[in-house]
């Protein structure tokens, strides 16, 4: 994506794909210098900090874009549970330019622990942490980590950044108030002073991206064009963002050289945003109430990080996105597309005798698990000889209700159908009790199953029956007519085990709630309400790493086309935005855990009281009403946790 505005230095990160969100979050056309503001002649050590940028807090649904236009600035007051993550914005906007290029200036942040009255800590860079919001196709999505205690950003002139602070409650943390704050000085862009901001971390860091690149530009005999092309534009994206690092700032900058500033001058002139949070006796269960099982595409990170299928590496890799991906309260499963929409899915690459297994399924944070129904590594094994060994070994498990196995992907015709039926009675055998997962948002097309596509929607569970346990539908069928979802749950047979669940793709499309890029903040937030409202038990979504093949794990990040913008993307590679190799969230699969939160929320009322007084709770809040009528603020959250609070505290 090519950045069109005024600041040539700035690294957009490389992304490219069907425009989305809209010329608000997007990089302006025409610069936003002000010919008249002051550059280089204001000495940010003799100046209180609000004189020169705006500050102000934003909620976790808020999408802060770079034109989001200043508001003032309030405490940060936040409600939490123990095992439960809180998090707000922090946008910060310069009103004048203090630096000496295209740059206005840099600040310096630094976090403080919470504490309470009574000595207990929320401890920063445990429990708070903080990422920048970077926009994705000109809209805020993904959240790069930023160094803790203290961080340094640098700020352009006539753009907003946006400052995601997370707080995860511990579950054995005390109850009680706890108060912080984040400390906002502007500083001077020079040599000395950026060099002594520099910690080892840091170093650690430019030292790593000029290795990548070496490791990048490795020989190119016999590769073809496009690859040598990727490699090169991947190696001058690392180059560029390590030359407009702070260590580099005094040959782009003519400030001279001053010291850091004193912690008088800190205290005196900085910008301090208060944090309040209520911590309170509630402890979100370890294993959510409704399960979210989402797929993971093992091709897509063998290709971008040049793993072999099976090799050492490969399971490293698998593993690292199986355990980040947990924290998110998330049931992940790696999946492999094969013809005609037949999937093989699996959450633990290794089979059911490998430790690993045990230490995969018994996780308390996994809710449910997807079993392969082939080898996933050639084991030699005969695929059925295979699926009789796994099931074998899982159904002596105590998590052996968590499994299920997803065989087919939206089956459209008799021929799909009776596959599903063959695979699932060829598992039956070995084990009745098991569960199959069938999605599907139509009936056979080639065999009608009734005189309309809903009625013969409505008729798969009895076409299906007894070969599928877990029916589910997609939620783009029922559309705005919630009446609809109660017609699919009078053909489920819960006292037969059977049960609803929904899912999420390229549809249903605005304004009903998905993750889409570019919708609102509680648009994204809302599509686990709809689950609980609806009556689901479960919940899938197809991809969320599914951008179109790389072979260099910082290449640029392209959405697959014909796909609505960030479809079947919820996170990205860590390199693309630094050296890091952790996975970097997008702000919608942090709406996704919030979500899941809410869920545990709105359950532990209607424990209290019913499901009948929940869902009024929902409504007279004006949360959620439908999937065209719910909150486009982020106030009735706020009111609807806190009446859960004041009914159902201790």
């Amino acid at each position: 994506m090519e950045n069109s505005g005024s600041h040539p230095e700035v690294i957009v990160p490389p992304v490219e794909g069907v425009a989305g969100g809209g010329t608000a979050y997007g990089w302006g056309e025409i610069g936003t210098q002000d010919p008249y503001l002051l550059r280089g002649s204001i000495d940010p050590r003799k100046v209180n900090s609000s004189e020169l940028v705006h500050v102000w807090c934003m909620p976790s649904s808020a999408n802060v874009g770079p034109q989001d236009m200043p508001r003032t600035l309030e405490p940060i007051s936040l409600l939490a549970a123990r095992n439960e993550r809180e998090s707000v914005q922090i946008a910060i906007r310069p009103k004048v330019s203090w630096a000496g290029s295209s740059i206005a200036g840099t600040m310096q942040m630094q976090c403080t622990d919470l504490c309470s009255t009574s000595g207990d800590r929320l401890v920063v860079g445990e429990s708070l942490k903080v990422r920048r919001v970077v926009p994705i196709l000109g809209v805020p999505d993904a959240l790069v980590p930023l160094e803790v205690p203290l961080s340094q950003l640098t700020l352009f002139p006539g753009e907003t950044m946006a400052i995601w602070v997370s707080i995860d409650v511990p579950n054995t943390q005390p109850p009680g108030q706890y108060e912080g704050e984040i400390i906002i000085t502007a500083t001077r862009a020079d040599a000395e002073s950026t060099a002594q901001c520099l910690g080892k971390a840091e170093r650690i860091q430019l030292y790593q991206e000029l290795r990548s690149c070496l490791d990048v530009m490795e020989p190119f005999d016999g590769k073809p064009l496009d690859e040598v092309v990727e490699r090169v534009n991947s190696a001058s994206s690392s180059l560029r963002r390590v030359l407009l690092s702070p260590l580099f700032s005094d040959f782009c900058l003519d400030n001279g050289s001053v010291d850091m500033m004193d912690e008088d001058a800190i205290s005196n002139l900085s910008i301090r945003v208060k944090i309040s949070l209520t911590v309170w006796d509630f402890i979100l269960p370890a294993t959510p109430s409704v399960p979210a099982v989402i797929g993971i595409s093992d091709t897509v990170i063998e290709d971008r990080f040049g793993v072999e299928h099976g090799s050492s590496k490969w399971y490293e890799a698998l593993d690292q996105h199986f355990q980040w991906l947990l924290q998110y309260k998330i049931s992940p499963f790696f999946c492999r597309w094969r013809e005609n929409m037949r999937v093989l899915t699996y959450t633990c690459p290794w089979p059911a005798d490998h430790p690993k297994s045990d230490e995969y399924f018994s996780d308390p944070r996994l809710a449910a698990y997807a079993v392969p129904y082939s080898p996933v590594v050639s084991c030699g094994d005969t695929s059925k000889d295979f699926l009789q060994r796994e099931v074998e070994i899982l159904r002596t498990k105590s998590h052996w209700r968590k499994a299920y196995f997803y065989l087919w992907d939206e089956p459209l015709n008799l021929e799909h159908y009776e596959a599903i039926r063959n695979m699932a009675s060829e598992i039956h055998a070995y084990a009745p009790d098991a569960r199959i997962m069938t999605t599907y948002y139509c009936g056979p097309s080639d065999a009608p199953l009734a005189s309309n596509n809903f009625e013969a929607f409505l008729k798969v569970p009895e076409f299906l029956r007894p070969h599928t346990q877990i029916y589910c539908t997609s939620e783009w069928v029922i559309g705005n007519r919630e009446d609809l979802a109660k017609d699919i749950i009078a053909e489920i047979q819960p006292e037969n085990g059977e049960e609803w669940w929904t899912y999420v793709c390229m549809g249903p499309s605005d304004p009903h709630p998905n993750w889409h890029l570019g919708m609102r903040g509680t648009q994204h937030r809302a599509v686990m309400w709809r689950v609980w409202k609806e009556g689901g038990t479960g919940f899938l979504y197809w991809g969320a790493n599914c951008y179109e093949k790389a072979t260099v794990p910082s290449a640029e990040i392209k959405f697959r086309r014909g796909l609505p913008p960030g479809d079947g993307v919820l996170y990205y590679p860590g390199q693309v935005f630094s050296s890091s190799q952790e996975p970097v969230a997008s702000l919608r699969l942090e709406r996704l855990l919030s979500g899941l939160q809410d869920i545990e929320y709105l359950k532990l009322y209607s424990s209290r009281f019913c499901r009948e007084e929940g869902l009024h709770l929902l409504e007279k809040t004006g949360m959620y009403l439908g999937p065209e009528r719910y909150t486009h603020e982020h106030v009735p959250i706020d009111v609807m946790r806190g009446e859960v609070y004041r009914t159902c505290q201790s």
